[in-house]
């Protein structure tokens, strides 16, 4: 087991947190909070894009990345230089906190599309479609969002951030 990887604590962390606010509502009579089967096709959803999702990770964000990368940051005369002339951004402590700053403004974007582009929307409902305000509800992802989010985080290899680091 890795335990440098945070989802080794954070998501039985979470779990722990939900089976907590689910006793703690049960036992001071907030029947309401917490519906089984709302609670069941959020964990379903949930269940399935944490499986589904690594599969696309794989599949979208290296290839689509590593292509992106390998072709606006081509290897010349052993340095990567941007197709704009500059060389690619290496692995500094300061590029990390750049990169992590462009991830961070992605998300907004990438958040916002989907509730104002009503394709996006149609996809990113199901996370907002719970009568319910919980932890529980918080696992309710859309599996389609899985296909098109990787298109908005591409401009960030393109401009010289190693795949690996916006991985």
């Amino acid at each position: 087991m890795d335990f440098t990887n945070p989802l080794v604590y954070g998501a039985p962390a979470f779990i722990a947190f939900i089976l907590l606010e689910l006793t703690y509502s049960k036992t001071h009579g907030d029947d309401d909070l917490y519906d089984w089967k709302d609670f069941a096709a959020s964990s379903a959803m949930g269940i399935g894009s944490a499986i589904i999702g690594p599969l696309l990770k794989v599949i979208l964000l290296v290839v689509l990345f590593e292509w992106a990368y390998e072709l606006f940051n081509p290897l010349v005369d052993g340095v990567r230089t941007n197709i704009m002339g500059y060389e690619s951004f290496g692995y500094a402590w300061y590029v990390w906190l750049l990169c992590q700053l462009a991830d961070d403004f992605t998300y907004y974007w990438f958040h916002r599309a989907n509730h104002e582009i009503r394709i996006l929307w149609a996809a990113h409902i199901v996370h907002h479609s719970s009568d319910n305000f919980n932890l529980g509800t918080a696992i309710r992802n859309g599996w389609f969002t899985l296909l098109y989010k990787p298109f908005f985080y591409v401009w960030m290899p393109i401009i010289g951030f190693p795949v690996e680091m916006v991985v």
